[in-house]
């Protein structure tokens, strides 16, 4: 049985228990998914310091989960903004992708795209991983909505219908061919807003699952060594062999 290591980078149990359960069944029987929760950060990641913060919590959950509980098949970062990308990349012997990228990426194959998600200030955070990742022609607009993803999830019902709205004007006003929902808060969301939506909604936590079960492994693969005389890490990561 394959082994799918999902981390969450904020601190909310709650979030990881929607996460587990929608990341399962997609991934299906013959998938085992481990669901590991930041132990350090915001309980829902919101803005550059809350971010930032995030990077290094992922790389934490991912040593503690190696330490606890072994090697897994590939890592999925699920938060829609991907903190510790990269960085993850280049330490994982594994295939690694974020919610975002993989959005991007089954997005990309319609065209042109538009992102909706919640908070105005995943606005220029987004743009700029897009940027990075490659996808800055292809991303045809951001639709934010004021309230933020913690939010949304709060009252589904009222956020569906404030959803489905930006989903519409977010793919009139940009011309996108389909259109991400973006955040791990609105996991399992895109279903019902599908209807009545002309492009196609992409789901970010299912993307990302996909995603993660199909790509390669990285090639040379990456020692996860980290060669620097680091201070103060948790001890998991400090295990993975520091000089």
């Amino acid at each position: 049985m394959r082994r799918l290591l999902l981390i969450n980078p904020n601190t909310s149990t709650a979030v990881s228990a929607r996460l587990h359960s929608h990341a399962q069944a997609v991934a299906g029987p013959q998938v085992q998914v481990h669901t590991a929760t930041a132990r350090l950060g915001a309980p829902y990641i919101a803005c550059e310091a809350s971010y930032a913060v995030a990077g290094y919590a992922v790389l934490d959950a991912w040593a503690l989960a190696l330490a606890q509980h072994g090697a897994f098949d590939a890592v999925l970062i699920a938060c829609f903004g991907d903190p510790g990308l990269m960085a993850l990349k280049a330490c994982s012997p594994v295939p690694v992708t974020g919610l975002a990228e993989a959005a991007f990426v089954q997005a990309a194959h319609h065209g042109p795209f538009a992102i909706v998600t919640g908070g105005a200030r995943w606005k220029p955070m987004l743009e700029r991983l897009a940027h990075s990742l490659g996808y800055a022609q292809q991303l045809a607009g951001i639709h934010t909505v004021a309230p933020s993803g913690a939010e949304l999830a709060r009252d589904p019902v009222a956020a569906q219908g404030l959803l489905r709205q930006a989903c519409a004007q977010g793919a009139a006003e940009f011309e996108a061919r389909s259109v991400i929902l973006g955040g791990a808060g609105l996991v399992g969301m895109a279903a019902a807003l599908q209807a009545g939506l002309a492009v196609p909604l992409i789901d970010s936590v299912s993307a990302g699952v996909q995603h993660a079960l199909t790509l390669p492994a990285p090639q040379p693969a990456p020692s996860g060594r980290f060669d620097l005389a680091w201070q103060g890490l948790g001890p998991e990561l400090a295990a993975l062999g520091l000089p």
